[in-house]
């Protein structure tokens, strides 16, 4: 069975979806692997790496005629320009992989399907203990939660650590971390590491202990949660929650030198956490790195890829932070999609077993459908 790697085109994207290191245990599996010329060299891996771990290289179109698994970062939306193209050279029966934001899915999503192409996301991966080599938005996540405490190191007018010296003490920065989910924890981790004093808050309770575990405050906040669904996010709250979160939280974000903001609710819309009014009682100086900006944003002030500067504060707005450390980046989602593939395919067959919950939830399109129900409910609702 052939994986065919095509670069990627999506604007601004670095990232690949295979890694040289990964091709031997691919080939123990049983897999060839065709690589499109240059598809690695944004992300550190050049042509010669993949040909040295036996890979053969190609054409773009090369790769999609001959691959029967076509393995990508940004698998969706194909739309405009070459990822119209790409749309067109899908065929019956091959099989795409990778991170479609299957949720956030249009009616383009049914084209896509009509392509005859069997998709699987791995953002709709579930949360259970077999899957956690393949659960690529938790390392996405990881890469997202470090890099914002950098970004954020790198605006911000002052130091993280406190240093003592003959000039006198500096004091440590303050870092209000909000959600506390996998990027959550690793931004407290990675504040935590730069010497800063770390709160953090996140609405589900069970939470407290790994945010502890870090060395950082649980920020604990007099109101009844809901707490979170079967996977392990956060539900969404009721409007008056999120009012009288918001008023408590005032206070924390005001004394805070950064803020970063990592709430998000499957499918919906992010919710606002920091107001207006919550930025300008803010000092100036501060920074603000508002993770959730693809989605709408936490922070009311947010513009998705933009730097807004509101009264002597920053405001960062970032929506693809893991393409930029695309070579870790890369090695991570490789290996999250080699588990992938190595738990799907068998003695060179694809092993579609219908009680498996991991293939199951993240088959997105078959047979010319969209098939996955969750997903198949929402396209319906927007071609109404």
């Amino acid at each position: 069975m052939i994986v065919g790697v095509p670069r990627e085109n999506h604007p601004g994207e670095r990232r690949v979806a295979l890694t040289p290191a990964v091709l031997d245990t691919l080939k123990r599996a049983g897999f060839e692997v065709l690589v499109e010329r240059g598809a690695g060299e944004q992300a550190g891996f050049p042509d010669s790496a993949y040909e040295a771990k036996g890979a053969r290289l190609g054409s773009r179109d090369e790769v999609f005629a001959k691959a029967d698994v076509v393995a990508r970062v940004r698998a969706f939306p194909l739309r405009g320009g070459d990822a119209r193209a790409d749309l067109e050279r899908l065929r019956q029966g091959q099989v795409l992989v990778g991170l479609f934001d299957a949720l956030w899915a249009g009616p383009e999503l049914e084209e896509l399907a009509a392509s005859g192409a069997m998709c699987f996301a791995l953002d709709l991966m579930p949360r259970i203990t077999r899957a956690q080599a393949m659960d690529a938005l938790s390392s996405m996540a990881t890469v997202a939660g470090y890099k914002a405490v950098i970004l954020a190191a790198e605006r911000l007018p002052k130091m993280f650590p406190m240093l003592m010296t003959a000039a006198g003490t500096i004091a440590p920065a303050r870092v209000f971390v909000v959600g506390a989910g996998v990027a959550g924890l690793q931004a407290i981790a990675t504040a935590r590491r730069l010497g800063a004093v770390v709160e953090a808050y996140d609405v589900r309770p069970s939470v407290k202990e790994q945010v502890q575990s870090l060395g950082a405050r649980f920020v604990e906040l007099p109101l009844e949660t809901v707490g979170e669904d079967a996977s392990g996010y956060a539900r969404e709250q009721s409007e008056e929650f999120q009012r009288r979160q918001r008023e408590l939280m005032t206070r924390v974000v005001a004394a805070s030198d950064v803020v970063i903001t990592t709430a998000s609710i499957p499918g919906r819309r992010a919710p606002l956490l920091i107001t207006r009014a919550m930025v300008e009682g803010m000092h100036p100086g501060s920074v603000i790195v508002d993770l959730a900006a693809e989605r709408g944003g936490n922070c009311e002030l947010t513009r998705p890829d933009e730097v807004v500067e509101f009264r002597g504060i920053t405001i960062l707005g970032p929506t693809n932070l893991p393409s930029t450390v695309p070579n870790d980046a890369s090695q991570m989602y490789a290996r999250n999609l080699t588990a992938f593939l190595t738990h799907l395919v068998k003695d060179g067959k694809l092993n579609l077993d219908a009680e498996d919950p991991i293939v199951r939830e993240t088959m997105l399109t078959r047979d010319g459908a969209v098939v996955h129900s969750k997903v198949r409910e929402l396209v319906t609702a927007v071609t109404r």
